[in-house]
Parts: structure tokens; C-alpha cells; sequence
């Protein structure tokens, strides 16, 4: 058998699928996007199946997602940081966190796994929040299930449209996956800031509301000190 041939490695790829998408839920750089379009560019040329890529890339990441809710849900965050690379686990997650925000709804653990980091944020803040547990499953199953489909999706599409090496159609995925992940996350930041500004000029008008009625019923404030 050749071990340089598809045929001899890729039923490897269900199994590492489902722990890199499992993973890359705490450690958002590891690259489990490039796996999963892959298993789907491969399926498109029957190296690999179809609805087995589906399942594997799905249950990886609803099993990535109870980690990081459970991880803060239960406070455990103190038992990371006895060790070097739990430390390290921790900081990146809190980074997710302070820069996707703190949002725990339902849409937003859904929407979240389709922007940079954005699944990590939204589960441990679920975590955060304590949200129920069967809440995070069923919002977690829904958005994987999405996820899986589109990413793989976009390898068996580019496979199917191309006559390019599977390597060459999985890159291609890749580049559609993350840039559309980018595109919603600048949409996504715009309205957010938009939300801001428009909350603070309803701050500074009530404000002014306010302190003209003081001055109209003729009430002067108290002395202080």
C-alpha cells in the first residue's frame, strides 16, 4: 500500500477532524477549518464519505463547545492555571472573550462559530452567565450542525466545480470559510459600535433633560462638604 496515496490516509481524517474541531474550541489557532473543507473536497472525488465528514466536524464541536462552557460553568479556570499550558488555554480564551464579547443568547452561539474565535467567546460566556446546560446543547448542536454543512460544504462544492488537486480546492474553501468569517465579524463590530453611539447620545439628551428641570423648578442643589 502507498502511504503517499489519498486512499491509504484519509479515513484518518474522520477521527482527526472530530478532536482538532474539539480542540480548536479552547485553542482557537489550531487550523480544524482546514481539515474539515478538506474531508469535504475529498468527498467529492468519493475518498472520503460525505455524511461521515458531516457527522465528525458536528460532534467535534459541540464536544469543543461543552469543554470551554464547563470549563467556566464549574469555575475550573483556577485548575488550568496550575499548569503551563492550561495558563496558556485560559489567556487565549479570555482574549476570545474580550474581543467577541460577552453576548450568551441562543442566536449568538449560534452565529458565533461562523467568526474568528467567536464560538470561544460565546461559550464561556454562556459558562460565564450560567446559562442552563441543555440551553448550550441545543443552541451547540443547531450551530454545529450549520457550521459542519457549510464548511464542508465548501469543499465539496469547490471539489465538484474544479478540476484542481484536493489540496488546491481545500485551500480554496479555506480562503471562502474565513473570509466570509471576517466579513460578518467587520458587520458584526459596525452595528455593534453604532449600537454604542446611538446609547450614548440617548445618555447625553436625558441628561440634559435632566438637568434643565432642575433649573426650571428653581431647586438648588446641595452644598457638599
Amino acid at each position: 500500500m502507498d502511504i503517499l496515496s489519498v486512499g491509504a490516509w484519509a479515513p484518518a481524517l474522520y477521527p482527526l477532524t472530530m478532536v482538532a474541531v474539539a480542540l480548536d474550541a479552547a485553542l482557537p489557532p489550531i487550523p480544524s477549518e482546514i481539515m474539515v473543507v478538506t474531508s469535504g473536497a475529498l468527498s467529492a472525488t468519493n475518498k472520503v464519505i460525505l455524511p461521515l465528514a458531516l457527522l465528525m466536524a458536528a460532534a467535534g464541536s459541540v464536544a469543543g463547545d461543552l469543554l470551554v462552557y464547563t470549563i467556566f460553568r464549574r469555575r475550573l479556570t483556577n485548575v488550568l492555571d496550575r499548569f503551563g499550558w492550561g495558563r496558556t488555554v485560559h489567556r487565549v480564551i479570555r482574549k476570545a472573550v474580550n474581543r467577541g464579547g460577552r453576548s450568551s443568547t441562543a442566536a449568538a452561539m449560534v452565529a458565533g462559530r461562523f467568526i474568528p474565535a467567536g464560538r470561544t467567546a460565546t461559550m464561556a460566556a454562556a459558562g460565564i452567565a450560567a446559562i442552563p446546560a441543555v440551553r448550550v446543547l441545543r443552541a451547540s448542536a443547531i450551530g454545529s450542525v450549520l457550521w459542519a454543512s457549510w464548511m464542508v460544504g465548501l469543499g465539496y462544492v469547490t471539489g465538484r466545480s474544479t478540476h484542481f488537486p484536493f489540496w488546491a480546492n481545500s485551500l480554496i474553501g479555506v480562503c471562502l470559510g474565513v473570509g466570509f468569517g471576517v466579513l460578518m465579524a467587520a458587520v458584526i463590530g459596525i452595528r455593534h459600535r453604532s449600537a454604542s453611539h446611538r446609547n450614548s447620545g440617548s445618555t447625553d439628551s436625558g441628561s440634559g433633560s435632566g438637568s434643565g428641570s432642575d433649573s426650571d423648578s428653581g431647586t438648588d442643589p446641595q452644598p457638599r462638604g
